[in-house]
């Protein structure tokens, strides 16, 4: 077998998906057999390009499913953490916008009371 496509993959739906990686799990198992077997060192690079494409049809079926409860939870107010923007810790706990332009009554009197003054002639 030669290398899978991604592309080709997504076009798969999931049944076709899990059958794929079952074939290809099944052609692992024989290539590990042969080796132990004594079988020609050509086989190594054979099972290298097996391994790949296992990991190329997984990632498919992550994509696929992360994508099916993204629209799921699209729109809704919690959404799973998995699923949230990384970030850094640091920005998770910042401030909102709307938390950051908030001022206290007290605040607020001083703002109206003790407006900042406007000079006509600059220095």
């Amino acid at each position: 077998m030669s290398k899978v496509k991604i592309a080709e993959l997504r076009e798969k739906s999931a049944a076709e998906l899990s059958q794929t990686l079952d074939q290809y799990k099944r052609e692992l198992l024989d290539l590990k057999v042969q080796q132990v077997a004594g079988a020609a060192a050509a086989k190594g690079g054979k099972i290298r390009e097996v391994r790949k494409n296992i990991a190329r049809v997984l990632t498919v079926i992550t994509q696929q499913s992360r994508s099916e409860v993204r629209a799921k939870y699209a729109g809704k107010k919690y959404i799973p953490k998995d699923l949230r923007a990384k970030k850094t810790r640091a920005l998770r706990r910042a401030l909102t916008k709307y938390e950051l332009s908030r001022k206290t009554v007290r605040q607020q009197k001083k703002d109206t009371h003790f407006p900042v003054r406007e000079f006509a002639v600059k220095a």
